[in-house]
């Protein structure tokens, strides 16, 4: 086998803004695939009659272009994956990591360039992707299986061990359209994950799965790596792609901007996040929920209601968060809460009202919802603040990384003695004494 898994030259996709593309039902399929054979006749023997008096059907569907622009999803994307090597594709959204993992599982079709793939591929892109919603959990494992190129016997084998996996075991016989989002992916990743793919390719969907989900998935696809096989990640918890991967590409409107380290590509990703984040989040795409109600924007305020830049370790920081809505009237049942994390994303600590009221909390159909921090337990480093609003139960926005926090050391022991260089964001200052026992 070639030490090469992945090779792509010049690879780019390009798509007309507003061309639509009608519907192509089964029984369309069926008569495309029917005069398909007459056509590729009608083609060798181009000039004789031998066509007359047939006529090809003229309600196939076909592509209604518009007069819009184009946009190049992947523009000139050029890169090598090694075999048993575990890459990150970083970006943010619209940067064409998609559709590249697409072009990748051929589901798309570049339009110039070329890729060389050298090893079966099993892919995890959309979730439900080969799921029916009308079949059970048990009949779909088999449906998928065999569209991620599974024989038979091979989804019998596995069957038991699929199951286990995805944790779904009392809804097995239950139709998909009864499952939450969380328990597609559950069953979709299962089954990806143990068809033993020499490529393994997986989008951001395992953001709609829990934490221990998470962590068993990634488990999984270390697994996968450590069996000497491929694996190609995206997502934009940069804590997954350090765990897993070794190296990783930045994409940036759909071109390659950076190859690097794991470390190295993601840092330069989180930088530029950082600068181009500002007090208008309005206008951000990197959130989740839905968007009934929205962060607009975030500001920082000393212990006595000053608008502040920076925060001080063992001072009192509030961090002020405003937000709009759509709705008229007050909003019932809320739940508000802001995350502090490092540049990877990972989490330090978490302010919820959750945890200090007792029951949840209403707000006005617009304003502002005020966290208070009396004393900030940061060393000097530079976090972010993760916003997340819950209105009834449902997630409305949820925006990871929405600002960034950026603490200057003050004397949190009361020593006057402050942290080295190499303590920079290093995480909680926690109050403490020594003795001798």
């Amino acid at each position: 086998m070639p030490e090469i898994a992945i090779q792509v030259e010049g690879l780019s996709k390009r798509y007309r803004i507003g061309q639509r593309e009608n519907y192509m039902a089964l029984r369309d399929v069926l008569t495309e695939n029917l005069y398909a054979p007459l056509r590729a006749l009608r083609k060798r023997f181009a000039g004789r009659n031998i066509s007359a008096g047939f006529q090809e059907p003229s309600n196939l569907p076909t592509c209604q272009p518009s007069n819009g622009e184009f946009i190049w999803a992947v523009d000139g994307v050029s890169l090598e994956i090694q075999h048993g090597e575990a890459v990150g594709l970083i970006g943010r959204n619209g940067a064409g990591k998609t559709t590249l993992l697409k072009i990748l599982s051929r589901i798309t079709k570049p339009t110039a360039g070329r890729a060389e793939i050298h090893g079966h591929i099993g892919s995890l892109l959309e979730v439900g992707t080969g799921f029916h919603p009308e079949l059970t959990g048990r009949e779909n494992i088999y449906l998928n299986g065999a569209i991620l190129g599974m024989r038979k016997a091979e989804i019998e084998r596995k069957f038991e061990e699929i199951v286990a996996f995805s944790e779904v075991e009392k809804f097995l016989d239950t139709p998909m359209k009864h499952y939450s989002s969380g328990m597609y992916v559950r069953l979709a990743f299962a089954v990806a994950a143990h068809l033993e793919p020499e490529i393994l390719l997986v989008d951001e969907v395992l953001a709609v799965g829990d934490a221990a989900f998470q962590k068993k998935c990634l488990g999984k696809m270390g697994e996968v790596k450590h069996a000497g096989r491929t694996v190609v990640f995206v997502s934009h918890n940069m804590s997954a792609i350090l765990n897993l991967c070794t190296r990783a590409y930045l994409l940036e409107r759909g071109r390659v901007v950076m190859a690097g380290t794991a470390a190295e590509t993601a840092r330069a990703y989180l930088e530029s996040m950082q600068a181009r984040r500002g007090d208008d989040l309005l206008g951000s795409t990197e959130r989740w929920g839905l968007g009934r109600v929205r962060f607009a924007r975030v500001s920082l305020e000393d212990g006595a209601g000053r608008a502040i830049e920076h925060a001080m370790s063992a001072e009192p920081l509030s961090i002020v968060l405003h937000y709009e809505s759509q709705a008229s009237q007050p909003l019932a049942n809320c739940r508000v809460s802001v995350a502090v994390e490092d540049l990877f994303g990972q989490i330090f600590f978490v302010c919820s009202t959750e945890m200090t009221s007792r029951d949840a909390i209403a707000l006005p159909a617009r304003g502002a919802v005020r966290c208070v921090v009396p004393r900030l337990p940061l060393s000097q480093g530079r976090y972010n603040l993760t916003l997340f609003i819950e209105v009834n139960k449902e997630i409305e926005d949820w925006v990871p990384a929405a600002v960034p926090l950026h603490v200057v050391d003050g004397d949190f022991f009361g020593t006057g003695r402050q942290y080295p260089a190499g303590w920079e964001g290093k995480g909680v200052l926690v109050p403490h004494r020594w003795e001798i026992a």
